[in-house]
Parts: C-alpha cells; structure tokens; sequence
C-alpha cells in the first residue's frame, strides 16, 4: 500500500462547488456532524490512495459533504429513509451547481448507496466503494487498520470526533423510531450502539491504535 499524508492526499481543487458544499454543510450540521463529514471524505481519499484508486475528488467530496443531510431537520423526511432524502438534496444542490444530469444523478445515488458497506464493489464505482468504506469506518471502525496510524491520528487531532457517537446514535434512534422498515431501524436491532461503542477511532488509551 501506498503511503500516505495529508501532504499527497488527493483533494478537491477549491472548484465553487466544493466550497459551496462545505459552506451548506456548515450551515446545517453541527459541530460533530461537520467534521463527520469532512473526516468521511479524508478517510476515503486515504482508503483511494492506499489500495491506488483513481477517484473524481470533487465528486467524492460533495457527497461526502451531503451524505447525512437527511438526517438534519431542515432536511429529513417522513416518507423516505435519510439515505434518500440525502441524495435528492444533493442532486438539487448539484443542479443549481450546472452539473450535467449525469454527473448529479451519480452523486445522488452515491449517497442513496453509502449505507450499503462492503457490498459496493470497486470495480463498479471507485467513488461509491470509497464513500461506503469511509462511512463503515466513521461508524464502526470496519477497515480503520486498512488507514495508516499516523494519518488517523492526524485527521482526529484536526478534525476531532466531538461526541460524535452520542449525536449519531440520537439521531439514528428517531429515525428507527419514526421509520421502522428502514435502515436505520435494522442498524438499531443489530446492535449498532454497541458496534459504534467500540469503534477504535474513540480509544484515547495511550496504547490505543
């Protein structure tokens, strides 16, 4: 695997529409939720380069940026799971963005999609496997040892977790509560409170890894 730093990490190219994401994503998210998804995205860049994935970074980002917008309450809906709701929001965005149909219909359901884990293959869509893969690790640590240490450390001295797990969790259980045929509802009943109790991203030991 490729080493890697924040130094030749593969970021967005300060396009407007990545500038205009984050300031939407710092509009509606709080602190916690912010650097969530911004740790989302350095996570997948670092997943991208270690295992030497080509990736559009300016539409990793912006999903990035959006993909829990369904969660907030200026955004979520009681009709359709966050996911959805998520990425029809990012597709408006990326409309008044002038991104062709193509381009925002990708994003969309990339964001429809991150919920799915190891089940988005490579091979098919880099941006939608690394989106995934980042989310497991935010979630639960699934795949962290596959992030060098140090770079983990230096993502969560910049951008730290925040009670992260309590606001998430918070945040899941109404959903669960409101819409019980969806995924977090199943996230729920798999435990996934336990799951994110030990993600290793929350281990402050001095031996924590």
């Amino acid at each position: 695997m490729a080493d890697v730093t924040f130094d030749g990490l593969a970021v967005p190219s300060n396009t407007e529409t990545s500038d205009a994401a984050l300031e939407m994503a710092s509009a509606y998210f709080s602190p916690a939720l912010l650097n969530h998804s911004v740790r989302v995205y350095l996570w997948a860049s670092a997943l991208g380069a270690a295992r030497d994935i080509r990736f559009d970074p300016e539409l990793l980002y912006v999903a990035s940026m959006f993909h829990d917008f369904g969660l907030v309450p200026e955004f979520d809906s009681h009709t359709i799971s966050f996911e959805k709701a998520g990425g029809h929001v990012a597709g408006v965005f990326a409309a008044g963005a002038g991104w062709p149909v193509d381009r925002r219909e990708h994003l969309s359901q990339l964001i429809f999609r991150h919920i799915c884990g190891d089940r988005v293959e490579e091979s098919g869509d880099p941006q939608g496997f690394l989106l995934a893969r980042a989310a497991g690790v935010e979630i639960t640590g699934r795949h962290a040892e596959e992030i060098p240490s140090g770079f983990r450390a230096d993502v969560l001295q910049r951008h730290p977790r925040l009670g992260f797990v309590e606001e998430f969790l918070t945040l899941y259980h109404d959903q669960a509560e409101r819409k019980p045929d969806g995924p977090p509802a199943a996230s729920i009943r798999a435990d996934l409170d336990g799951r994110m109790a030990g993600n290793p991203l929350d281990d402050t030991s001095p031996a924590g890894d």
